[in-house]
């Protein structure tokens, strides 16, 4: 969810959610090498003249919902159902050991990587394949077909610290 930085109370009903607003601010958001704040806000979204400097938890973009769109298998992000999509890749689905967070292939310019909300990550969870005493899944089953996972990805993408909180 997007919210103003300064916000008191961040839930649903504080967050922005008119789709037109959430396609313009995501479509400009990239990361942030404006030599300008960049340990603070890590991204920004430029609007003409005004810079929007952002920060996240984890990462800028979170996948919030699956949909299939025109055949193809689309995942959606920043609850704004089919305006803000990306392909849909599930062999390329990398669980995190360290923290069990799901993470999905997202555009270089935010980064490369996205977190897959918890609700949708439990939803999938349940087609990963676990070797025997592996903390990682190696396998992926999906639309009858058994997928081996590729994470070599992961390690070309642009992490950022995550707040403590969410480790």
């Amino acid at each position: 969810m997007l919210f103003l930085d300064d916000a008191k109370m961040k839930n649903f009903t504080s967050c922005f959610k008119e789709k037109d607003f959430l396609r313009f601010f995501f479509n400009r958001l990239r990361v942030n090498k404006t030599n300008r704040y960049e340990s603070e806000f890590p991204f920004i979204s430029l609007c003409g003249r005004e810079r929007n400097f952002v920060r996240c938890d984890d990462t800028p973009l979170v996948f919030t919902e699956h949909l299939i769109k025109d055949d193809k298998e689309v995942l959606s992000y920043a609850h704004s159902g089919q305006v803000l999509t990306l392909p849909y890749e599930p062999h390329k689905l990398h669980m995190d050991p360290r923290n069990g967070r799901v993470y999905h292939p997202t555009t270089p310019q935010v980064g490369g990587i996205g977190l897959v909300r918890s609700k949708l990550a439990i939803e999938l969870s349940q087609h990963f394949e676990f070797p025997a005493g592996e903390a990682s899944p190696t396998h992926f089953q999906w639309n009858g077909e058994r997928l081996k996972l590729e994470n070599e990805w992961v390690s070309n993408t642009q992490r950022f610290p995550m707040n403590e909180e969410c480790i």
